[in-house]
């Protein structure tokens, strides 16, 4: 997609997810993305063609596998980062050491926080990014695409029947996600009843046994790539587990559902066709 910024325009102001306002004198022109999902982000903004450096597994979309890469969201090589000069960073909250994203900022790089943690986030975030890269049009336009295709498919799910469901994030340690989660907002738009979400941890560490205890209708993972189930057949130790008997396993690709951004879509869909087959087998049909 081609830039419409303008290095004429006006200053342009944005507060970022640690609430601070990041104001700079020009649109970007030469942006750093420091995570996954802030790649896909920037590139969602319409600001791709500005983006002169990302970090390992910046993977979507596929352009963004020929942008220079300067080490991963837990270790950034600033000397490379540096040498980008880039304009605007685009740092994780959570996700990226603060002591170096501290040190851009001393050497005078404004560094913009993300990290959504509802459906509005994540279409706020593309508008933001996209007032700072002066890519305003592009960025509206996904982002209302963003808001309206979430809110069909709220409406299209709403008043199925519940499946409890567990989301298992990671399997060493075993790892689920509690309501609060993005992940969970997912589940619920989906009519999932989310076996774990009264947990106070975001990402609550479990054991078997909890899962056992919780005897999930629907048991939902990512695993380690696109295409890697294993951790799935895990579960098939427990032929008592309402899951298992029932053959509710499901892979949900984890670009689609793990990353805040606007493939959550097709992550949700898929989603809700996954417990919309449990409801099927439920009533045997």
């Amino acid at each position: 997609m081609l830039s419409t910024a303008n290095a004429d325009d006006p200053a342009r102001c944005a507060v970022d997810d640690r609430a601070r306002e990041v104001c700079l004198h020009n649109a970007a022109q030469r942006i750093a993305t420091l995570s996954p999902g802030a790649t896909e982000l920037t590139y969602a903004a319409g600001a791709g063609d500005q983006v002169v450096a990302v970090v390992s597994y910046s993977d979507y979309p596929p352009e963004a596998k020929q942008v220079a890469s300067v080490g991963s969201h837990t270790r950034i090589d600033l000397e490379k980062l540096v040498g980008l000069a880039p304009d605007l960073v685009i740092g994780w909250v959570t996700g990226n050491p603060a002591e170096q994203l501290e040190t851009l900022e001393s050497l005078g790089m404004p560094v913009f926080y993300i990290e959504p943690r509802d459906i509005e986030g994540v279409a706020s975030a593309i508008e933001r990014l996209a007032r700072l890269a002066g890519t305003e049009a592009a960025g509206q336009t996904v982002a209302d695409n963003f808001r309206t295709t979430m809110n069909a498919l709220e409406e299209r799910y709403r008043d199925r029947e519940p499946v409890p469901t567990f989301y298992q994030v990671w399997d060493e340690p075993l790892m689920s996600v509690n309501s609060e989660h993005l992940i969970g907002q997912v589940m619920e738009i989906c009519g999932g009843d989310n076996v774990f979400g009264e947990q106070p941890r975001l990402v609550p560490r479990i054991d078997d046994e909890a899962v056992l205890a919780a005897n999930p209708e629907a048991i939902v993972a990512g695993g380690m790539g696109e295409e890697n189930r294993h951790w799935l057949t895990h579960w098939e130790q427990y032929p008592n587990l309402t899951a298992v008997a029932q053959g509710n396993l499901f892979f949900v690709p984890p670009s689609l559902i793990q990353r805040p951004t606007p493939r959550l879509m097709e992550g949700t869909r898929v989603l809700c066709e996954k417990l919309d087959v449990a409801r099927q087998k439920r009533r045997g049909a």
